[in-house]
């Protein structure tokens, strides 16, 4: 497998990606769009997700194909970015039609990122219009680290944030993926600079220091993150105020229990990279799509694919991080301005 030409999830032929942020507010959102409908499919391991239209995407429900996915920050607030993406795309007379009516389907997930010392004061709900701005802002290049999705985002012990990374099969089929690192777990060992995704990293994508010597660990550190937004006042030890949301994407032709099974693959290389993930405190989730639908055996090899989508996916987590830049206000430090 070689690294995509972008390194990003937009290697995939036929997919775009916009973001957009609010700094003042510490959010943002972030769409993926298609040139044309995909097929797509979700799986759920987190214990405390936050959805819209993700029942859609199981593999006996009704809908095949779709226009566009989207994360976003601001928690059950955040849904509403897919509203403004959804008009865009009512506005471009692309989704599932009905006769004369068109209904864009626009699944998403959203990350806890209300105690992040940004200003949550609103008049009006922000989220439609990141949307929009998103959509509208969507290319083959994008920015990761603290943008769309991310900008809010905090880990255990460091800034989280937006990530992406992509790799090229033998075959010839590209696999990417698209994350909001915010969780509740530690993307580095403890006490280390050192990446729990450190054996998957390519050409230094994410400091290239490499794995830690150190061995036996079974308990995490104290989390930077439950500290600082205790400052707010009593956050329960239990509160759903994390999450990690992903997408994997392939270019093989899939069908939409294929990509179901590709999501749930990609799980691995969310474990790999985070320490704990998928917590009751979480709503670890993942999307998977495929933009060529497969109407003909033989199928692709699923195998070889959902070991890419996890491998990509762990290396995405850590560029999340690596990628995050300063701001004011940060209740957390980045992982690039330590010493």
């Amino acid at each position: 497998m070689q690294v995509g030409p972008r390194n990003l999830i937009t290697d995939v032929p036929g997919l775009r990606v916009g973001n957009a942020q609010d700094d003042t507010l510490k959010s943002g959102a972030t769409v993926l769009l298609g040139d044309a409908p995909f097929v797509a499919s979700v799986a759920v391991m987190g214990g405390a997700p936050g959805t819209r239209e993700t029942d859609l995407l199981e593999p006996d429900k009704m809908v095949d194909q779709i226009d566009a996915l989207v994360l976003a920050g601001g928690s059950a607030y955040g849904l509403d970015a897919a509203t403004g993406v959804q008009e865009r795309l009512r506005q471009n007379k692309r989704g599932f039609t009905i006769g004369p009516a068109v209904i864009p389907i626009v699944p998403a997930a959203i990350i806890f990122d209300l105690l992040n010392n940004g200003a949550k004061d609103w008049d009006r709900n922000p989220y439609y219009d990141l949307g929009l701005q998103a959509y509208d802002s969507a290319s083959r290049k994008f920015d990761i680290g603290t943008a769309g999705a991310g900008t809010g985002a905090l880990s255990a012990m460091h800034k989280g944030g937006l990530g992406s990374a992509s790799f090229v099969l033998d075959s010839g089929y590209t696999v990417g993926a698209l994350v909001a690192a915010n969780p509740i777990g530690a993307v580095t060992q403890p006490n280390s600079r050192h990446f729990w995704a450190a054996p998957f990293e390519i050409d230094g994508e994410f400091g290239g220091l490499g794995p830690s010597p150190q061995s036996g660990i079974t308990s995490p550190e104290p989390s930077l993150k439950v500290a600082a937004m205790s400052r707010f006042g009593p956050v329960p030890h239990a509160a759903p105020t994390n999450t990690t949301i992903a997408i994997v994407a392939t270019d093989a032709p899939l069908t939409k229990a294929e990509c179901k099974r590709l999501a749930t693959a990609a799980h691995d290389g969310m474990a790999r990279a985070i320490m704990p993930s998928h917590t009751p405190h979480d709503g670890d989730l993942i999307f998977a799509l495929s933009t060529s639908k497969r109407t003909a055996e033989p199928p692709a090899d699923l195998m070889s694919l959902g070991n890419a989508a996890a491998h990509c996916l762990s290396r995405a987590i850590a560029r999340a991080i690596y990628h995050a830049t300063p701001a004011a206000g940060d209740l957390l430090p980045c992982w690039s301005k330590e010493t």
